[in-house]
């Protein structure tokens, strides 16, 4: 038996949709199939009702999905032992948090909460929108903070699962300063298009900048110089002028504050996301419980 296949079984019970769950996992779905296939032969019985659909689990699905969770937990912890690191504290809150997040907009965050709810022991697991998500789902972190738009949503309705709206974030193009105005600024000129510092194809910003210049006012002229699915790569590309790029507002507060840094476009060419919080209920324990009662008395839910 292999933890991958539990991690895809965990997946699929989430989702109750094998399409959705391959995609996740990055698999085909005749493959992501065959894993469950091979676990419940590997188990002796049917995890899945297929007569029905959405897909739903049976008695023992629902059994292994309640035992699965804690087991991988404890697999990844011995994991860590046997590698000589020492695990963090008992009582230590994992978040899943996007890079951009964990560089711009945690660190504060946590510094107000602290504030007033007292000292946190935190693990933070760092890793782009897509890893965070799956390593929540799986049961790899008590919290998830990530990014939300209704044209990329995320979608945690299991009873499983509290969400808070923590705050609001714009996503909209910068460009160095030149002579107190930005070097290049949209939309551009057809006959010499911008160049572009842009997101990998794999990265949730390229999905949200790509819908910004497809919403845009007018057509944008740009040539694309550079590419990485990291924001602050993108950020210190676009502050040595190698382009113009779409980033988060909260990264690059302090560059506009300090003038190396202007926004290379009007609200015509941002896109609104919300910050949101997740907490996994079934991984109740009283330090995740007293955050949470304090955060839910403070944020408006999802």
């Amino acid at each position: 038996m292999e933890t991958r296949w539990l991690e895809d079984f965990l997946v699929l019970a989430d989702t109750g949709s094998f399409t959705r769950s391959a995609e996740l996992r990055h698999l085909t779905q005749p493959a992501f199939s065959r894993r469950i296939r091979a676990l419940e032969s590997w188990l002796g019985a049917d995890l899945i009702d297929r007569t029905t659909y959405p897909t739903r689990l049976t008695a023992a699905g629902k059994l292994l999905q309640e035992q699965a969770v804690p087991l991988l937990a404890q697999l990844n912890t011995t994991r860590t032992m046997l590698r000589g690191l020492q695990p963090l504290p008992q009582g230590t809150l994992e978040f899943a948090v996007p890079h951009t997040l964990s560089f711009s907009y945690f660190p504060k965050w946590l510094t107000a909460v602290e504030q007033d709810f007292g000292p946190l022991s935190c693990r933070l697991q760092a890793s782009n929108v897509h890893d965070a998500l799956l390593a929540f789902v799986e049961g790899g972190s008590d919290l998830l903070m990530c990014y939300h738009h209704p044209k990329q949503p995320v979608e945690l309705h299991d009873a499983r699962y509290g969400g808070l709206r923590l705050g609001v974030e714009r996503l909209r193009p910068y460009s160095a300063a030149r002579d107190g105005a930005p070097r290049f600024a949209l939309p551009g000129r057809a006959e010499a298009p911008l160049p572009f510092l842009g997101y990998a194809s794999n990265a949730y910003f390229r999905l949200m900048s790509d819908l910004i210049l497809v919403g845009g006012p007018q057509p944008a002229h740009l040539s694309l110089r550079y590419e990485t699915d990291m924001a602050e790569g993108l950020k210190q590309m676009a502050l040595a002028g190698h382009g113009v790029a779409f980033l988060p507002e909260s990264s690059v507060a302090a560059e506009c504050q300090s003038g190396l840094l202007l926004p290379a476009g009007g609200d015509e060419w941002s896109v609104r996301m919300e910050i949101q919080l997740y907490c996994d209920r079934r991984r109740a324990r009283p330090e995740l419980e007293a955050l949470w009662d304090y955060l839910s008395a403070r944020y408006p839910p999802v």
